[in-house]
C-alpha cells in the first residue's frame, strides 16, 4: 500500500510537470520525451511492485495434515521472524546430556512461546487469507500442540523442586533425565513447523540453520601449579 501510494505520487508529480511544460512551451519533441520517462518510470514502478507483492505457493505436511501457503512479502516475513526465533533457541538447538541449564531452557521457550502468541493476539494480524492457510495458524499449532503442553507440564515441577530443595543442584533432580529426554522429543516435533517456517520464509535450505554445530572447545595445555601454592576452582 505504502509503496503504490508513493508510485502514484511520483507519477502524478512528473504528468503534472510535463503537462505544464507542454502547455507552456508547445513543443513536440518535448513531448515525446515526456511521454517515454512516463512510460519508463510506469513500467519500471510496476515490476518494482509485482516483484514485492509476487506470489508463491508452498505446500507442508505436518502432522499427517497438508497446509497450503500462498505467500506474500508480509507472510514471508513473518515466517521468517519465526524461524530465526526458534533456530536460536533451545527449541531447535541441542541441550546436551550434563550441560545446559534446565531452568534456562523452560525459559527460552517460554520466551518463545510469548513471541509467537503477540502477533496473534494484536489488532496488526492481518486476517486469513482468502486462499490457503495463514502462517499464524502454523503458529498457533506449535503453541497448541507442543509449547504450552510442555511447559505446562515440567514448569511446574522444577519450581516445586527448586522451591523445596534450594540449595541443591538440578542435576540431583529426580526428574533430570526424564526432562531432558523430553525436551529432546519436543525439538524432534518441533524441527518440521520450524523449517516449515523456514521455506514459507524463501530461506535456501533452512535445515542448515537447524545441524548441531561441528565446533568443540579444544582444551589448552595444563599450567604448572606452582610449589606450595593451591589450585583454584576451574573457570
Amino acid at each position: 500500500m505504502a509503496l503504490r501510494a508513493v508510485l502514484a505520487g511520483v507519477t502524478g508529480s512528473v504528468i503534472g510537470i510535463a503537462a505544464y511544460s507542454i502547455s507552456q512551451t508547445g513543443g513536440q519533441r518535448l513531448s515525446i520525451i515526456v511521454g517515454t520517462l512516463i512510460g519508463v518510470a510506469a513500467a519500471l514502478g510496476l515490476e518494482l511492485y509485482r516483484r514485492s507483492a509476487q506470489l508463491t505457493e508452498v505446500r507442508l505436511v505436518l502432522l499427517g495434515n497438508e497446509m497450503s501457503f500462498t505467500t506474500k512479502a508480509d507472510m514471508r516475513q513473518a515466517a521468517q521472524r519465526m524461524f530465526f526465533q526458534a533456530a536460536t533457541r533451545v527449541a531447535t538447538r541441542p541441550l546436551e546430556d550434563g550441560s545446559g541449564n534446565l531452568r534456562e531452557a523452560l525459559t527460552s521457550l517460554k520466551t518463545l512461546f510469548d513471541l509467537y502468541r503477540e502477533p496473534l493476539e494484536g489488532y496488526a494480524t492481518p486476517p486469513p487469507p482468502a486462499k490457503g492457510d495463514s502462517v499464524y495458524e502454523l503458529a498457533l499449532g506449535i503453541l497448541n500442540f507442543e509449547l504450552a503442553p510442555f511447559l505446562s507440564k515440567w514448569h511446574p515441577r522444577l519450581k516445586d523442586f527448586e522451591d523445596r530443595h534450594p540449595d541443591q543442584d538440578e542435576s540431583e533432580w529426580p526428574h533430570n533425565a526424564m526432562f531432558r529426554a523430553e525436551l529432546r522429543q519436543l525439538q524432534e516435533r518441533l524441527r518440521p513447523y520450524v523449517i516449515g517456517l523456514g521455506e514459507i520464509a524463501g530461506i535456501r535450505d533452512p535445515q542448515r540453520h537447524l545441524r548441531p554445530s561441528t565446533h568443540s572447545v579444544q582444551p589448552g595445555p595444563a599450567v604448572p601449579q606452582q610449589e606450595g601454592s593451591r589450585p583454584g576452582p576451574p573457570e
